[in-house]
C-alpha cells in the first residue's frame, strides 16, 4: 500500500498522489470520493495529506495544461504511468511554484527507477523554457467546448474569470449547526424564504444541505429524490441535525410526483444540471460532462418545472435553481417557464453578489469565492 511503504513523507506523498490520478483517469474514479479512502488508508500525516490532496486535485484541473508543458518535449506519448509523472512534476513546476531543482528532484526520485531518465530530461527542459500558451482553452485547461459555451453565454471576459476562478481551490463553509455546505447554496436555501408551518416541497433534494437548511426555519419540508440511496442520505442528514420533525424525505420523480390535491406554499426546484458553476470543487467534472448533455439536462429541467406549478397553492413561490452557467439550464428554462406558465411573474433579484440573468440572477465564481449558480423566483397570483 502506498503510504505504508516506509518511504519518506514527499515519496510516499507524490507516490499516493500517481496512484490517485491513475486511478481517476484510468478507472474513471471520483476525484472527492476516491481520495478520502486513500487517504484514510495511508499513513501519513496532516501536511502530506494536504500536499496530496493540493497535487491530485490541481493536476486533475490543469491536466491540458500540463499535457502542453511536458509534450513540447516527447517524441512520443508516453505509457499511462510516466504520464501520470510527467503531469505531477510539470503540475509542481508551473503551477505550485515548487523551486525547480526540489520539484524535479522529488519527483524524479519518487518515480519507478525506469521511468526517472524521462522524466529528468522531460522536467528539466519543462523548468527551463518559457511558457507561451498556445491558446486559451490550454491555458485555463478546459475542453474547447466549455470555454466556447460559456464565452458565447457569458461574454468572454466574464466566462474568463469564472474558468480561472474555478481552477481555485474550494473554500470550506460550515453553517451555524456544522452542515458544510458553499455559501451560493446557503443563500438558494435563504430565497425560499421559509416560515414557520409552511409546507415546502424540495425537488431533486439530495444531499440534503437545502432540505435541512429550510426546514431549521421551522417550516415542513418534504423532499424527494428519485434515487433510494441519495434520499436515504437526505434522510440521514435530517436525523444528524435532528430536524426529523420537521422533514420528510421520499423516493419521488420531480417529473411526475404524487402529491396531487396537496398544494404547497413554497417549492424549490434545485435541479439536476451540468454543473458548470461547481467545477473548482468536482476537479474532473471538466473532462466528464459532455457538450449534448447540456441540451439533454435543460429538458429534464422543464420537465420538472412544469411538474411542479401546479403543485403550488395560489400566492405560492417556486424557486429555481442550477449549479451552472449555462443559457440553455437558466434564461432556456425560464424562456419556457414563461411561455407555459405565463400567470408566473417573477420576483425582484436578490442583492449582490448577485447579478441580473434574464428574468433571474446570478452569482459566478469569481464574484464572492463561491461556487456559481443560477436562481429565479416566481409566484402564482392570489
Amino acid at each position: 500500500m502506498v503510504g505504508r511503504t516506509g518511504a519518506s513523507p514527499g515519496v510516499a506523498a507524490r507516490r499516493l498522489a500517481v496512484e490517485a490520478l491513475r486511478r481517476i483517469e484510468e478507472g474513471g474514479a471520483y476525484a472527492n470520493l476516491l481520495l478520502p479512502s486513500l487517504l484514510e488508508r495511508s499513513d501519513l500525516d496532516g501536511r502530506d495529506r494536504r500536499f496530496v490532496t493540493e497535487l491530485v486535485y490541481g493536476v486533475t484541473r490543469m491536466r491540458r495544461a500540463c499535457d502542453w508543458l511536458v509534450d513540447r518535449f516527447l517524441a512520443r506519448d508516453p505509457d499511462p504511468d510516466a504520464r501520470a509523472w510527467l503531469r505531477l512534476g510539470a503540475y509542481q513546476l508551473v503551477f505550485l511554484g515548487t523551486p525547480p531543482h526540489a520539484a524535479v528532484a522529488a519527483t524524479v526520485g519518487a518515480a519507478p527507477r525506469k521511468l526517472r531518465g524521462l522524466l529528468n530530461a522531460v522536467l528539466r527542459r519543462v523548468a527551463g523554457t518559457p511558457v507561451s500558451w498556445p491558446d486559451d482553452a490550454t491555458r485555463l485547461s478546459y475542453p474547447d467546448w466549455i470555454v466556447e459555451r460559456l464565452r458565447a453565454d457569458l461574454r468572454p471576459e466574464r466566462a474568463d474569470a469564472a474558468l480561472a476562478a474555478m481552477n481555485q481551490a474550494a473554500t470550506v463553509t460550515r453553517r451555524a449547526d456544522g452542515y458544510v455546505q458553499d455559501l451560493a447554496s446557503q443563500w438558494v436555501a435563504e430565497a425560499v424564504e421559509a416560515a414557520p408551518g409552511e409546507r415546502v416541497l424540495d425537488v431533486a433534494a439530495a444531499p440534503g444541505g437545502k432540505a435541512t437548511a429550510m426546514a431549521r426555519t421551522g417550516a415542513f419540508v418534504v423532499a424527494v429524490d428519485s434515487r433510494f440511496g441519495r434520499a436515504a442520505l437526505v434522510a440521514r442528514n435530517a436525523t444528524d441535525l435532528r430536524l426529523d420533525r420537521h422533514a420528510l424525505v421520499a423516493v419521488a420523480d420531480g417529473r411526475r410526483p404524487p402529491f396531487a390535491g396537496s398544494p404547497f406554499d413554497r417549492i424549490l426546484i434545485d435541479a439536476p444540471c451540468s454543473g458548470l458553476g461547481t467545477l473548482r470543487r468536482r476537479p474532473d467534472a471538466r473532462w466528464r460532462i459532455r457538450p449534448e448533455q447540456v441540451q439533454e439536462l435543460a429538458a429534464l429541467q422543464r420537465q420538472l418545472v412544469d411538474a411542479a406549478v401546479p403543485l403550488l397553492r395560489p400566492g405560492g413561490l417556486l424557486v429555481y435553481s442550477v449549479c451552472t452557467l449555462t443559457r440553455a439550464e437558466t434564461i432556456g428554462v425560464d424562456e419556457h417557464l414563461r411561455t407555459a406558465h405565463p400567470r408566473l411573474a417573477a420576483l425582484p433579484p436578490p442583492g449582490g453578489p448577485w447579478v441580473p440573468h434574464g428574468r433571474g440572477s446570478m452569482v459566478l465564481p469569481q464574484a464572492a469565492g463561491t461556487d456559481g449558480m443560477f436562481l429565479l423566483r416566481v409566484r402564482v397570483p392570489l
